[in-house]
């Protein structure tokens, strides 16, 4: 038998955030529920809103007090997982409440995460706010080494654009 609390964790506030449910979160969120609550993963329901792309759940769960740059276990963070997902509109909510465009993480950055996603549009963005062109990840190097790997061009140029070093890369490559 299961012990009481093993993936029970993951709250109705966790749910509807990440079903994209606006009337229920807003309902558990006018009846007190918290917004900041953790699985045993450390994943908020605003980490699962954003991974989705869910931009109102986002928007409910960030007037209602949410932590903008709270970590998972991985490190990762909401503006992190937006990225990850491609949701622009949600990473220019994330922004604007204020989100770290350059967290001081131990793994993939917000860049990183839109690197291996393609998507350049939210590669722009973080460029734009001042991400951090070189960050390094200990697995996947600096996003330029992610979008290079990944082989998305879009974002090659932006980062290539923007200033980044081609360190590492044979001459005549990208």
């Amino acid at each position: 038998m299961l012990s009481e609390g093993f993936w029970a964790d993951r709250t109705p506030v966790h749910e509807a955030a990440r079903r994209g449910e606006i009337l229920q979160l807003q309902q558990l969120i006018e009846s007190g529920a918290c917004v900041n609550a953790v699985t045993y993963d450390s994943i908020t329901p605003l980490h699962e809103a954003s991974l989705r792309g869910q931009t109102q759940c986002v928007k409910l769960l960030l007037a209602a007090g949410a932590q903008v740059d709270a970590r998972n276990i991985d490190g990762s963070t909401p503006l992190c997982d937006a990225c990850a997902s491609g949701s622009i509109e949600c990473v220019k909510v994330l922004l604007s409440h204020g989100a770290k465009v350059n967290p001081p993480l131990y793994t993939a950055s917000p860049l990183h995460e839109a690197c291996m996603n393609g998507s350049s549009e939210c590669v722009q963005l973080l460029i734009d706010v001042g991400a951090n062109l070189e960050a390094h990840d200990c697995h996947f190097g600096t996003p330029l080494h992610v979008a290079c790997a990944r082989e998305h061009l879009d974002c090659v140029k932006l980062l290539l654009k923007a200033g980044t070093a081609a360190t590492g890369f044979a001459s005549g490559g990208v």
